[in-house]
């Protein structure tokens, strides 16, 4: 995988994909897994020439690899698609009046939850799966992706906007998925989210994803074992509460109050009275799709 952390970075990336018979020669290469300039040049019936120069862009890139292989008749260049992926981060300038920060999934202020249930950092499993009593060890600060089937964990958001300033807006982002034994796409499971212990809204995830490695998720990590989740983006402002820019419900910040002075606690729960219990699993930023950890916007303005 490629990560493309500026549009300036990308550059040459973007030029060499600006091109149709460049896109069909990469797609052709994905279909056959590799193929030889000469078979190559014969299905997009152009020259073997003219095949050199678009290949040559490609590789220039990292796109496109070629290599040297044995023949009936002696030695052949065959090509093959290099990168299966390429991720592009977008730099975007925050705007004023915003404060950002991010929850690492293990710095968790309280938790209750039940097996199955696991942490693990982005270099091992941290103590043994199914055993609650590890969710309290300090190697849980490095936990990069957490699991339960029941129960809660919760975060304290810090909380440093200018004094003399009221929360207009709270936006939270994060991977997250049910928590199946192994993996199971249909596994539904009903995920709450609490601000202060009142509930704001609740999200169904349909499962608990596997069929294909996470593009962050470590080599290490066992293939049958969650992979990825889906991004959610929860926001509650004056109006209500939304996943996805859909309205969940009424509750609102009229509802809490919050200023410069205010403790925010978010708390993610499979409540023992759910429809249905499928668990929950938090994504950081080294497991998963997107390389990020719960993120955190709060928009303020002064107090009236």
């Amino acid at each position: 995988m490629l990560h493309i952390k500026s549009l300036d970075d990308g550059l040459e990336i973007f030029k060499a994909l600006g091109s149709e018979i460049r896109i069909e020669i990469i797609k052709i290469l994905m279909e056959s897994h590799g193929m030889n300039m000469n078979e190559l040049a014969a299905k997009l019936n152009i020259t073997n020439g003219a095949l050199t120069g678009h290949i040559k862009k490609l590789e220039d890139c990292g796109l496109v690899t070629v290599s040297s292989e044995s023949a009936g008749h002696g030695n052949q260049k065959k090509c093959y698609v290099y990168l299966d992926k390429i991720l592009i981060e977008l730099d975007v300038q925050e705007p004023e009046n915003i404060y950002q920060t991010d929850l690492k999934v293990g710095h968790y202020s309280d938790y209750s939850v039940y097996p199955t249930c696991g942490l693990a950092s982005s270099d091992a499993i941290i103590g043994e799966v199914d055993d609650i009593r590890y969710f309290a060890h300090s190697d849980r600060y490095n936990a990069d992706i957490l699991w339960f089937t029941r129960g809660y964990v919760e975060y304290v958001i810090p909380n440093f906007i200018p004094h003399g300033q009221k929360i207009d807006q709270i936006t939270i982002s994060m991977e997250i998925s049910s928590e199946a034994p192994g993996v199971n796409d249909v596994w539904p499971s009903d995920i709450s989210f609490f601000i202060n212990s009142k509930k704001i809204a609740v999200w169904t995830s349909p499962g608990d994803f596997g069929n294909v490695k996470g593009i962050f998720t470590p080599d290490w990590w066992y293939p049958n074992w969650n992979q990825y989740g889906m991004l959610k983006i929860l926001v509650i402002n004056k109006d209500g509460t939304f996943i996805d820019g859909l309205q969940v419900s009424d509750v609102s910040l009229r509802d809490f109050e919050l200023d410069s002075r205010s403790v925010i606690r978010f708390r993610l729960e499979v409540e023992e009275n759910a429809e249905h219990i499928g668990g929950l699993t938090i994504f950081g930023r080294t497991f998963g799709n997107y390389n990020q950890d719960i993120a955190v916007r709060i928009k303020y303005s002064p107090i009236e």
